[in-house]
This record gives structure tokens, sequence and C-alpha cells, in this order.
């Protein structure tokens, strides 16, 4: 049962998805600050204030926090901004190289071809 369980726990995907796991919660934390810490500062600038909290409808006795629903709206935009950005990016950076030549099937038909005007 052991060799079960270190075969199972120590299988190259699981330790793959273990390590993708890891980098996407830190680099979650970085967006989060980024939204945080340098965004939410700038709209409070223009707004008055870091969020939209104190924004709340009153119905009757039922209190509405359309502010709370406002402001995670706004760090959604925020962080699929960021996200798009860091994404067209890499993107960017990993554009195949251009062809320097023809392919193998191109060069193979080449050959064949002048095989056959060379016997013909």
């Amino acid at each position: 049962m052991f060799k079960e369980f270190k075969a199972f726990a120590l299988k190259g995907n699981l330790i793959d998805i273990a390590v993708g796991l890891i980098l996407a919660l830190a680099f979650a934390g970085l967006v989060l600050a980024f939204v945080e810490d340098l965004m939410m500062p700038l709209v409070a600038m223009v707004v008055g204030e870091p969020n939209f909290d104190g924004i709340v409808w009153t119905i009757g006795d039922t209190d509405i926090l359309i502010g709370a629903f406002l402001t995670e709206l706004v760090n959604f935009l925020l962080i699929a901004g960021v996200l798009f950005m860091i994404v067209k990016a890499v993107s960017r950076m990993q554009k195949p190289a251009e062809a320097a030549g023809p392919s193998e099937i191109e060069l193979l038909t080449e050959i064949r071809d002048s095989l056959k005007n060379r016997s013909a």
C-alpha cells in the first residue's frame, strides 16, 4: 500500500500541478497587491475613498450594499486587465521563430523532382 501511495504522490503530473498551484497562489497575491495597493489608491484620488463600500441603498428596513458589489466589480476589472496585459506580453515573447527555409517535406519533394528530371 505504501508503494502505491509513493507512486501516486511522486508522479510527475502531480508534482507539476502542485508547483503550478503554488506559483498561481503567489501570483494571485502579487496581482491583488497591485490592485489594492497601487490601483485602488488612484481610485481614491478620483472618487475620494479607496472603495465604494459606503454606497448603501436602503429600501424599507433592508440595506442593499451596492457599494460592496461595485468595489468587487472594479477589483475584478482591474485584475482582468492586468492579467490580460501579462498574457499578451508573454504571448508576444513566445512568438514562434519564422521559418528559416523550406520544410522537410518541401525539401524531399524538391529532391524527388530533381531526381525525376535527371533520369528523364
